[in-house]
């Protein structure tokens, strides 16, 4: 008679086995994490001595005044974004200079500008530079400047 051998059920995925979810932990406190404190904190209150008016009015308010700080935050980067997006746009056909890699300065008029990025690109001489790694910027030469000699 020959024996078969038998899996440990540690190693066995069977109908009872479940996954292990890993939860990952919030890093920011928004106000939907301040309310779940507030609610939990209000259910396991003792009955004998329930919580203060002032503090819930505290926590309330102090709920409310994050909501509009985070409120500002996001108007204050949407701002700065579009302050960023307003200054690359207005070189295009002034002539800027920046670093190149090399630590060479090199100077071009810039052609376009791409808003793909968290930060501009201005294409100076075919190539795409960072709005903050432009340098300088000057009033680019007119095309038609050619020099004018007076008629006698």
């Amino acid at each position: 008679m020959t024996i078969d051998s038998v899996t440990p059920a540690a190693r066995t995925a069977g109908m009872y086995t479940t996954p292990t979810a890993t939860r990952e932990p919030k890093q920011t406190m928004d106000s939907e994490v301040f309310m779940s404190l507030l609610v939990t904190q209000l259910r396991n209150q003792d009955p004998s001595s329930p919580m203060d008016t002032n503090q819930m009015i505290s926590q309330t308010t102090q709920l409310a005044m994050m909501e509009k700080i985070t409120a500002l935050s996001t108007t204050s980067d949407e701002n700065f974004s579009l302050q960023m997006r307003m200054a690359a746009a207005g070189l295009v056909g002034q002539q800027v200079s920046y670093t190149d890699a090399d630590g060479a300065t090199v100077s071009g008029t810039a052609t376009a500008v791409s808003f793909a990025g968290p930060v501009p690109l201005v294409t100076v001489g075919g190539a795409d530079i960072a709005l903050d790694a432009i340098a300088g910027v000057a009033t680019a030469p007119p095309a038609s400047a050619a020099p004018t000699t007076p008629a006698n």
